[in-house]
């Protein structure tokens, strides 16, 4: 029996990078887990990955954009498990666009869809199934971005992230009468494919000097699996070689 059975955990973005890393390192506790991405093929790869696991794997594909798409895949959690325990917040996206003298209005649009409105809509949507076993934990990546200004990330993204930090902090304020607790994770650089995104993306060698996937992954863990009593508010996590103190 694993730290996390009988547990039920979603997990947004989960096709692939820290999602993924979630996923496998969740599941490999004993949790249930719910796969959700735009595209149905890499979370399939996810849960194929996962077959040998001690919980129910689930892959519930939809555009998080859509708060009706995040309303139903919700519906059918509460439906097939009668529970949510953990909510990884983890789906998010970047443009090649990062200066203000670049931004059209639909790149601002997506990155802010992409990052925040998606994160509220998931945290609302699994807030009623945590509070009718008052009890739960929202696991919301951020970035580095969420807390420091810097030209890398861009405008859009900066923003999107520092409002989910807020809104992170909010929950706690209002839900931990309800034994819920929520965790801005704020990484530096991720060696994830979103970096494929920049307008100069990092050589392979850069990338194996970041934060790793499953670094990220075992982060998560030790959060869903604290005690609840403890609720840990914000935690910044950088690689030792950290880019962000000197570009």
């Amino acid at each position: 029996m694993g730290l996390l059975s009988g547990k039920v955990a979603w997990i947004t973005g989960a096709g692939s990078g820290i999602g993924a890393a979630a996923a496998a390192a969740l599941a490999g506790a004993g949790a249930s887990v719910v796969l959700t991405g735009r595209r149905t093929e890499p979370l399939q790869a996810t849960a194929s990955q996962l077959a040998d696991s001690e919980g129910t794997v689930v892959v519930e594909p939809g555009d998080l954009t859509h708060s009706d798409t995040v309303a139903a895949i919700a519906g059918r959690i509460g439906e097939r498990f009668g529970r949510l325990d953990i909510l990884v917040n983890n789906a998010g996206l970047n443009t090649p666009l990062r200066r203000w003298d670049q931004l059209v209005p639909a790149a601002i649009d997506s990155v802010i869809q992409g990052n925040l409105s998606a994160a509220f809509y998931c945290a609302a949507a699994a807030l009623p199934l945590m509070r009718a076993n008052r009890d739960g934990v929202l696991i919301h990546t951020a970035s580095w971005a969420g807390k420091y200004i810097h030209p890398v990330s861009g405008p859009a993204y900066t923003a999107a992230k520092h409002a989910v930090v807020a809104m992170s902090q909010s929950l706690n304020m209002e839900e931990y009468g309800n034994g819920i607790r929520s965790t801005a994770l704020l990484p530096a650089e991720v060696a994830t494919p979103i970096l494929d995104a920049r307008p100069n993306p990092p050589d392979q060698q850069e990338r194996a000097r970041m934060l790793q996937p499953n670094d990220l992954g075992d982060l998560i863990l030790f959060i869903a699996t604290r005690p609840a009593t403890v609720c840990l508010n914000e935690i910044v996590i950088s690689p030792t070689w950290n880019r962000m103190y000197r570009n």
